[in-house]
């Protein structure tokens, strides 16, 4: 291993002093040695991920408002077509709040044996006393039916209005929605990935989405549900 040079000492005393902790490999620093590549776990799917859409959700005013013919310059007609665009923009704004659920057993076999720690019961709590202090009212909240997100849903529920809607929802269930990048350290067959991503793609359809036109109010929206459900819904 090649010696490290000024700059990077000085880089490694930064990241080491801000971090805490630092483990710094440098493999094959010389340009004339063999270089290999490792990789942590793989798939037989290596399809790079792909550049934003605008038309995310397929409501982009451009895709529902029939476009004019370009055959003919009639000024009216674009004028007319420009009036059906703007009557198709969002006038309000749904707000998702997303939350995963508290600390829980991890040493249950099944999913009803996998509920609140102690620990994970104070974090729902004090997540319910943060958002009712938000003086927010919220439409509705959406709890995964998995028993951890159950039960933190049920307790943050309580610092909320009693008026508010309830819904359980199976497509926020946890699960792997699409082979991690960067690639980690355990390996899971295809299906899986095939069957879980068709599900919370799913749930992302049905709960992201930009208000309708006829839409006055903005509306706040609770998602109660996994980690990696959270991750493919923020990453999406």
């Amino acid at each position: 291993m090649g010696s490290l040079s000024r700059f990077q000492k000085i880089a490694l005393l930064s990241l080491g002093t801000v971090g805490g902790g630092l483990a710094y490999y440098r493999i094959n620093y010389n340009t004339n040695e063999q270089k290999y590549s490792a990789f942590n776990s793989w798939t037989t799917n290596y399809t790079p991920s792909v550049i934003w859409d605008r038309n995310w959700d397929h409501r982009e005013p451009e895709s529902i408002v029939k476009p004019v013919k370009r055959s003919a310059d009639d000024p009216a007609e674009d004028n007319r077509y420009n009036e059906k665009l703007e009557k198709a923009k969002s006038k309000a704004v749904r707000h998702l709040f997303l939350i995963r659920h508290g600390q829980y057993n991890i040493d249950g076999n099944i999913d009803a044996e996998r509920t609140l720690t102690d620990l994970g019961k104070l974090q729902a709590d004090f997540t319910g006393q943060r958002l009712a202090c938000l003086d927010i009212k919220w439409d509705l909240l959406v709890q995964s039916t998995m028993t951890r997100a159950q039960e933190t849903a049920n307790i943050i529920a309580k610092h909320l209005d009693k008026d508010i809607e309830v819904k359980d929802c199976q497509l926020l269930e946890e699960g792997a929605p699409i082979p991690p990048e960067p690639p980690v350290g355990h390996w899971r067959p295809e299906p899986r990935f095939f069957q879980d991503s068709a599900r919370i793609e799913a749930a992302f359809r049905r709960y992201f989405y930009r208000a309708p036109p006829e839409q006055i109010d903005d509306t706040y929206t609770l998602l109660v549900c996994h980690a990696n459900v959270i991750r493919y819904f923020v990453c999406k």
